[in-house]
């Protein structure tokens, strides 16, 4: 029989750990907010390229992934996000103890997502990079959130199902949903999607890699 005197104890490994920050509260950021819309919408409209891509791979709305591979370089307003997102992206770098050699992560993509209603992004990871990123332009009423998954999912076999009333940190599915201004990062080989939007207006974001 076991002797529960002795105390046992559980050890939490392989964290997995997801950074969050509001830059509304940056002064003077929510007149950028209000730009980055503007050219959101205005690229969105120019890019026949990324038009035609996004109609042709099912993508209700617009995207300029696969059209403008860095919208930094396009408008100043998204050089204006960069100069946060360099400060947050090195600050969780370095709350998640990355060994980077003393270097710092640099961007080397950001795009833009302008999701339409019953619009979605099925699962995937982005390869090659180190730490990736959404930021929240715009999300109306019924936006979707972004939903990711644990990254021992395929191993897990015939592991059972975590309750629903379990902690957070031992679901396998995780949801945030985002506000207007919502920063939001992960480490890039951490699988996550976009579940079905139902607001009326567009749910727009910019993403972005970083190595």
């Amino acid at each position: 029989m076991t002797d529960l005197t002795l105390s046992p104890n559980l050890s939490r490994l392989f964290v997995t750990e997801i950074y969050r920050a509001d830059l509304t509260k940056v002064a003077g950021f929510n007149a950028t907010l209000d730009e980055l819309e503007d050219t959101c919408r205005g690229m969105a409209d120019d890019d026949e390229t990324g038009q035609d891509w996004s109609q042709k791979h099912g993508y209700l709305g617009y995207t300029s992934y696969a059209s403008i591979e860095d919208v930094s370089k396009h408008a100043s307003v998204f050089e204006d996000l960069k100069r946060q997102l360099d400060i947050h992206v090195n600050t969780y770098a370095t709350q998640i103890e990355l060994d980077l050699n003393n270097r710092k992560l640099k961007l080397v993509s950001m795009w833009i997502n302008i999701l339409d209603q019953y619009g979605t992004h099925s699962g995937h990871i982005h390869p090659h990079c180190a730490v990736s990123g959404t930021f929240y332009v715009s999300v109306p009423p019924g936006a979707s959130a972004i939903k990711f998954e644990d990254p021992r999912l395929p191993q897990m076999m015939a592991a059972p199902l975590r309750r629903l009333s379990g902690r957070p940190d031992r679901q396998n599915f995780i949801s945030f949903q985002p506000l207007r201004g919502t920063l939001l990062l992960w480490e890039s080989w951490l699988r996550h999607e976009v579940p079905i939007n139902l607001s009326e207006e567009p749910r727009i974001s910019i993403s972005f890699n970083y190595a």
